[in-house]
């Protein structure tokens, strides 16, 4: 199995993942986001596979692993101590607060 920072490491295959959060794609239909080759966009797969990020199933469509990447996630919460839903408190906090402030002005 290889590795899932050395796969995320490259932008191209960040954008992969990105776009197979949105659906299963095959491979053509990923090629049409890149100015790349089949067999280049074949390599960035096969990385992909290899690190477990990504799962291939039926008729060649390709799927984001999303319990794979929420390991990374949960890797730089817990890195920072810190978690996703901490910092949208904070931010609709803060919006709240400053629209708080804006009404008293008036």
């Amino acid at each position: 199995m290889g590795s899932p920072w050395k796969a995320i490491s490259d932008d191209s295959r960040r954008e992969i993942l990105l776009l197979l959060k949105k659906k299963d794609m095959v491979p053509t239909e990923i090629a049409e986001h890149f100015n790349f080759t089949l067999p280049a966009l074949s390599s960035h797969l096969h990385i992909l596979k290899e690190a477990d990020l990504i799962k291939h199933g039926k008729n060649r469509f390709y799927s984001l692993n999303r319990d794979k990447t929420l390991e990374l996630v949960e890797f730089f919460e817990d890195m920072y101590d810190y978690n996703l839903k901490s910092l949208k408190e904070y931010v609709e906090g803060n919006e709240r607060r400053k629209k708080d402030l804006s009404v008293k002005k008036i």
